[in-house]
């Protein structure tokens, strides 16, 4: 890092949503340089010390980038008449600010203050001039205290903007009283973040607000990872590595005497997981108890559709039930199904709902059904109501519907089950509709498994595979691996292998075959146009040679290379237009959740903002994100194979290699398989892939679901 120590001479531009700035900075008698960053409120005049890095910039040449501004009070004249001209201060312009240095000297900015009424000793001002000029003067020194502060402990301007933004002239006052809200209100904030600037601030490693701290972020990164609970001791151990020292095992009681979180026989929830999963197990039994048959006309269905015996059974249950599941893999006819039950239901005159978690899923649901179909989270009309933001369909306002058809259920998390379940009216039949050997939803929990498991809901199993002329050898392969078998190789199919051994020589052979090979194969194969969306690369680790980040950064090279695109940097990543890219939080504001992928449409590189076109089940979208919002992105040419849930493609290229092999699973390589539609092709070893296949011990969740379904229907 370099600091420089100059006087802001103009400033070019400046974003106000996100303190994006660009001006011209004088060091000494003579050099002047442009310098860009993200800075609060700086002025014309104002004297500072910048600390960042000299960079070249394509089009504007030698600039520097800014990663954090100390201000030194003006220290001449000159600098303080300027500083207060610059137009930041309401109620001073050039011409007042010359009347105030020329009456009170180096000591004007002192006299607006912390004696304001002095200026009405200046020709012009009167005291409700004196007022505004003391306020306006006061809401910069606010602001610039905030980011003097944050900068000083460690922190990135791009960040400081983010807490300012949230907390306001309070974000000093919040982060002494409590640095570790900023991992959880702060998206970028970590834990080690907001713990390093709490030992900075003088806070003992030992103190026990840094240990309840540490407990409820161990908690919190276990439910990131997909379980509901964590047993008090894992949770002890989980928190001892986090903060390096022994946690007493009194402070887990504290925090549940305060509500922070729920212990249960050793459990350890977060309240909101404990209601939630306590509130699903209560509505799925009552729902599965109650009895609600329609007719069902046998030779109809059998001359329209020839349902196999396994299937007609599952129509009839969909007849016979309030609430049932239908699981089963690739080509068991679940689509089938679900139009036959559609069919049925519509004769019935019932008013049918179809809902899917992802907008692509929806999308083929719908394309799948004909009939419309929604995301859970549109379906409940996620937005601002008379309480606040939040799902507007719920206890108070619920879903009218005769029937609800659930797909790719196994996506759906704890959360969105409750939220779901909320709001379904007692007199409506659910179906849900799922392959439970694939990954579990990203969220927390394992809520079709565990329904499966209680013994207690209907559930239908569909085994049989259909065979038709020319089988996919996808969906044959993909039941082979789920059963533990090395699947049939010939390579002159829709199933591909191709071997290599080296990481680097497997993430050059996938660049060559989605930037040249494939495109080609695929035109001339089955005629299809090759978009953005054509060929997707998954992939089961996000780091190493063959991980998400580098075949990214390979792949947006070779396939959207840089010319005479507009770009935009923020760190290590960089966004080009025309990006496939992917939104990995939900926003709700935005209307775009954890897993959408949409196109770069356009950069505006002065204004810092980014325009990205989503499609989905409402159609196109373009989405705004300003650059502080840009870590919500990622480049999606290639994704994990978890983000890939609920989505299909033509096409899939996937690396299968031994550095992969802690997450390398059967469940995990059957998942990556079905997304295909057209064709798979694996890169790498046969032996990694053999391993995978073998690797059937899945990670356990912790959920208590399938046991308290068990304990309602004993209670009832």
């Amino acid at each position: 890092m370099t600091t420089i120590e100059g006087t802001v001479e103009r400033i070019t531009y400046r974003n106000e949503d996100n303190f994006y700035t660009v001006f011209k900075f004088k060091v000494g008698t003579d050099d002047i340089y442009t310098c860009v960053g993200n800075l609060a409120q700086i002025t014309a005049g104002e004297e500072l010390r910048l600390t960042g890095e000299w960079v070249r910039h394509n089009v504007y040449g030698l600039q520097f980038s800014v990663e954090s501004a100390l201000p030194i009070t003006p220290s001449t004249l000159v600098g303080i008449e300027k500083y207060l001209g610059s137009g930041l201060i309401k109620g001073v312009g050039p011409a007042t600010a010359k009347k105030l240095v020329d009456a009170f000297g180096m000591e004007t900015l002192k006299v607006i203050e912390e004696t304001p009424h002095r200026l009405t000793e200046v020709d012009g001002i009167g005291e409700k001039k004196a007022e505004v000029i003391a306020s306006a003067f006061q809401a910069q020194k606010d602001i610039q205290d905030v980011m003097v502060f944050l900068q000083s402990n460690g922190i990135t301007p791009l960040l400081s903007v983010k807490i300012y933004k949230a907390y306001g002239k309070d974000s000093v006052d919040v982060v002494k009283e409590n640095p570790y809200r900023l991992a959880e209100d702060i998206f970028g904030v970590g834990f080690k973040t907001a713990d390093k600037i709490a030992l900075s601030l003088g806070l003992r490693e030992d103190d026990p607000n840094r240990l309840r701290a540490g407990l409820k972020y161990a908690l919190g990164q276990a439910v990131e990872q997909g379980h509901t609970y964590l047993p008090k001791d894992e949770l002890l151990e989980e928190a001892k590595k986090l903060l390096g020292l022994e946690i007493p095992e009194s402070l887990i009681e504290q925090l549940a005497a305060a509500r922070q979180l729920i212990v249960e026989d050793s459990k350890c929830y977060l309240p909101s997981l404990y209601e939630a999963e306590q509130r699903v197990a209560k509505a799925l039994v009552l729902l599965a108890k109650q009895v609600a048959t329609l007719p069902f006309d046998d030779l109809q269905i059998e001359s329209e559709f020839e349902l196999a015996p396994e299937q007609k059974e599952a129509v009839k249950k969909a007849m016979q039930e309030k609430l049932l599941v239908i699981t089963g893999g690739p080509g068991t006819g679940k689509t089938t199904i679900t139009k036959v039950i559609l069919d049925q239901w519509e004769k019935a005159g019932f008013k049918v709902l179809l809902a899917s978690p992802t907008g692509r899923a929806a999308k083929r649901l719908a394309e799948a059904t004909g009939h419309p179909a929604k995301t859970i989270h549109r379906l409940l009309e996620y937005g601002f109501g008379p309480t606040g933001m939040g799902f507007q369909r719920n206890e108070s306002n619920k879903l009218r519907a005769d029937a609800l058809v659930l797909d790719e259920f196994s996506m759906v998390d704890i959360w969105l089950m409750d939220n779901l379940l909320r709001a379904v009216d007692e007199n409506t039949r659910l179906l849900f509709i799922g392959d439970c050997d694939q990954l579990p939803a990203v969220g927390p929990g394992n809520v079709l498994r565990d329904i499966i498991d209680s013994g207690k809901i209907p559930v239908v199993k569909l085994t049989k595979v259909f065979r038709q002329k020319n089988q996919s050898q996808i969906v044959l392969n993909a039941h082979r691996i789920n059963e533990g078998y090395f699947p049939e190789i010939d390579n002159n199919g829709d199933f591909v292998f191709m071997e290599r051994k080296a990481p680097e020589e497997i993430s050059s052979l996938i660049v060559e075959l989605v930037a040249d090979r494939l495109p080609k194969y695929v035109r001339k194969r089955y005629n299809m146009t090759i978009d953005f969306d054509t060929i997707q690369v998954l992939t089961p680790m996000r780091k190493s040679e063959t991980g998400v980040d580098n075949l990214n950064k390979l792949l947006q090279k070779r396939l959207n290379p840089s010319g005479k695109k507009n770009e935009i940097q923020i760190g290590h990543r960089l966004y080009r237009e025309q990006d496939k890219v992917m939104q990995i939080k939900n926003n709700y504001q935005k209307d775009v959740y954890n897993g959408d992928i949409g196109k770069i449409y356009r950069i505006d590189p002065e204004d810092k903002v980014v325009d990205v076109l989503f499609t989905d089940e409402t159609g196109d979208r373009y989405v705004r994100y300003e650059e502080d919002e840009l870590d919500e992105l990622t480049l999606a040419y290639a994704i994990s194979v978890h983000k890939s849930q609920g989505s299909e493609y033509p096409v899939v290229v996937m690396p299968v290699t031994t550095q992969h092999y802690v997450l390398l699973q059967r469940n995990l390589l059957y998942t990556g398989i079905t997304r295909a539609k057209r064709l798979v092709v694996l890169v790498g070893s046969k032996q990694a892939l053999f391993l995978g296949i073998k690797n059937n011990n899945t990670a356990q969740r912790y959920s208590y679901l399938a046991e308290r379904i068990r304990m309602a229907v004993s209670s009832n």
